[in-house]
């Protein structure tokens, strides 16, 4: 619940300082792409997850800082969807899961924007904070078929752990971005992003010492315009 309130107290600062930039030298822009997602790990075991990824999307808007020359603080508010998909074989049947996450993210970017021809190189990099807001986990194959709904939890306790409609998931997670693009002299930019997640978004189950280790990674392609 505290970390729900400092989001939420981030994301009305952010709206704050869109408000004054008439006031100043910022400006404000928009963004939206697809995004290709996975989650990377160990599981219980210590093996290394054996995922795939899945397409998603992300939309949102950012304010742009001038914090030197060609050098720019960045901080955005996104929409954002993630997850995984795993094929593995069940009594000779090959079963498919895919988990499906969204989040609203607040990434703290610095960017550097070079002159380059008639407009600006992208290259880009910060944290990122995320919280997650709804999911699904769908498993699909021979004769199963059924979804779950995800459940946002650091703990599970085992009378929690018997509902088999619930898949269970921490909801904050916080990594590092790395961004390149280019911005055209009409303000219209493309950029392609990477990011790392560094907090394991898998739940603590009550009795059980070996808890896996989930990590957000991926990369997106996205568009944008500054007013």
């Amino acid at each position: 619940m505290k970390t729900k309130k400092i989001i939420l107290l981030l994301a009305c600062i952010l709206m704050g300082n869109i408000a004054l930039m008439a006031q100043n030298s910022m400006s404000f822009g928009i963004r939206a792409g697809v995004n290709f997602q996975n989650i990377n790990g160990k599981d219980a075991q210590g093996d290394q997850l054996d995922n795939t990824i899945v397409p998603g999307f992300n939309a949102g808007v950012n304010i742009e800082i001038p914090v030197g020359t060609d050098i720019y603080f960045q901080p955005g508010l996104l929409f954002s969807t993630k997850g995984a998909k795993s094929t593995e074989t069940i009594l000779l049947q090959e079963v498919t899961s895919k988990l499906s996450i969204s989040y609203i993210e607040l990434p703290l970017n610095i960017v550097f924007k070079p002159l380059l021809g008639t407009g600006h190189m992208l290259l880009g990099f910060g944290p990122y904070v995320g919280y997650g807001i709804t999911g699904k986990y769908k498993i699909e194959g021979g004769n199963l078929s059924y979804d779950q709904d995800v459940k946002f939890k650091n703990e599970v306790s085992n009378a929690e752990a018997l509902d088999t409609d619930i898949f269970y998931m921490k909801a904050l997670d916080a990594g590092a971005n790395f961004i390149i693009g280019y911005e055209m002299a009409s303000m219209l930019s493309f950029q392609l992003n990477a990011q790392l997640g560094l907090i394991n978004i898998y739940p603590k189950y009550t009795g059980i010492e070996d808890t896996p280790s989930w990590k957000n990674t991926g990369f997106g392609l996205s568009l944008g315009y500054r007013f």
